[in-house]
């Protein structure tokens, strides 16, 4: 397995020019935030902080909330079982985005 950031790295080298349609296409758009607000949760339990909900912005964002959720993540200094998780979770993400 990949690590968590390679896995994210990849994705957002995937994700980072796409366009609002492109976005809105078979609820890319949701299943992304949703992998925000993992990273989210994931980040605040390996701080040993309260989870809060992100706030859903544009889609044209979500690449850069990918990228400040996972580099929380990596900064709160997580067990590895919470990478692979977030590794796994990105890496499904990446393949489900790949299907048309």
């Amino acid at each position: 397995m990949t690590d968590f950031a390679t896995s994210i790295d990849r994705l957002l080298n995937q994700v980072r020019y796409w366009e609002q349609p492109r976005w809105r296409a078979d609820s890319r758009n949701d299943r992304a935030y949703a992998l925000v607000q993992l990273l989210a949760d994931l980040g605040a339990d390996a701080e040993g902080q309260p989870r809060r909900p992100v706030p859903r912005e544009h889609d044209m964002i979500l690449p850069d909330q990918l990228r400040v959720m996972a580099d929380d993540l990596l900064a709160a200094d997580p067990p590895p079982a919470v990478l692979d998780e977030a590794s796994a979770a990105v890496d499904q993400l990446r393949h489900n985005l790949d299907r048309r």
